[in-house]
């Protein structure tokens, strides 16, 4: 009936385990129980949360800004350069240096001056330490509409940067998270160890946000700026406690859903 409507189902859900108030026990049981398996069949509230379906004409030309946290990826550079494909009305790629010791500034600046590409370039040093701290710089100096994050050991590849954008502004999501795990990784990759709590948090984030996470630490995310100004808005209400500002943004852009 929905999708007949013009609507798409963003979320399913169930709560409410004890209808009567009791101080610590409604907590614990409506809030926490009620979200275990099988304990959840036995709550009173099934909700369905939807939205209109994005119009064809409602679809615009955004710019877009890629972040790419560098510390230690002097190698990777050149190759970020020439891979990143034009988005969009236009993209500009904003590397973000962290302290490297492997001269990752010094070629970040021989290969801007070398690039004849038609991506514009930004390149700034962060003063704090940290992947967060990096990319809310990037995102400070970004003038595109859309922001999205690109790791520059390349684990996702920047040609696939275009399925993100196209994800985002066709409707798809709001928040779009990608995922390392989709194919077969390749030897060395990953360790074994990372692997294993990668899938802990992943099961982890899909149990507390109610929305299915493959992988909760894979660098690329997109959103538009617009969102971002929010989830920095409200970034108080969890506390700055992410150094990877993996988490930060997932718990701040499902709060806002």
């Amino acid at each position: 009936l929905l999708d007949l409507a013009g609507f798409e189902i963003v979320k399913n859900g169930r709560r409410l385990l004890l209808p009567k108030y009791i101080p610590i026990l409604s907590f614990l049981l409506n809030r926490i129980l009620a979200k275990f398996p099988l304990l959840e069949r036995l709550t009173f509230w099934n909700y369905t949360i939807a939205r209109p379906k994005p119009k064809r004409n409602e679809i615009h030309n955004y710019s877009v800004s890629v972040v790419v946290p560098a510390r230690n990826e002097r190698g990777h550079i050149r190759e970020i350069l020439k891979r990143v494909p034009v988005m969009g009305r236009f993209t500009e790629l904003i590397f973000i240096e962290g302290q490297s010791t492997d001269g990752t500034w010094e070629e970040i600046g021989r290969a801007v001056k070398d690039y004849q590409g038609s991506v514009k370039i930004v390149s700034a040093r962060q003063e704090g330490t940290g992947k967060a701290d990096a990319i809310r710089k990037g995102f400070s100096l970004a003038s595109g509409e859309i922001l999205m994050i690109l790791d520059a050991d390349l684990t996702v590849r920047p040609e696939d940067l275009p399925k993100f954008y196209d994800a985002l502004v066709f409707g798809k999501g709001e928040f779009i998270n990608g995922s390392r795990l989709v194919y077969q990784l390749e030897d060395e990759s990953m360790r074994f160890f990372n692997i294993l709590g990668n899938k802990f948090f992943s099961i982890m984030f899909s149990w507390i946000l109610g929305q299915r996470i493959k992988d909760t630490l894979c660098g690329t995310k997109v959103l538009f700026k617009k969102d971002y100004k929010k989830i920095v808005a409200g970034r108080k209400y969890f506390g700055d406690f992410d150094p990877f500002g993996d988490f930060d943004l997932l718990f701040g852009a499902a709060k806002l859903t």
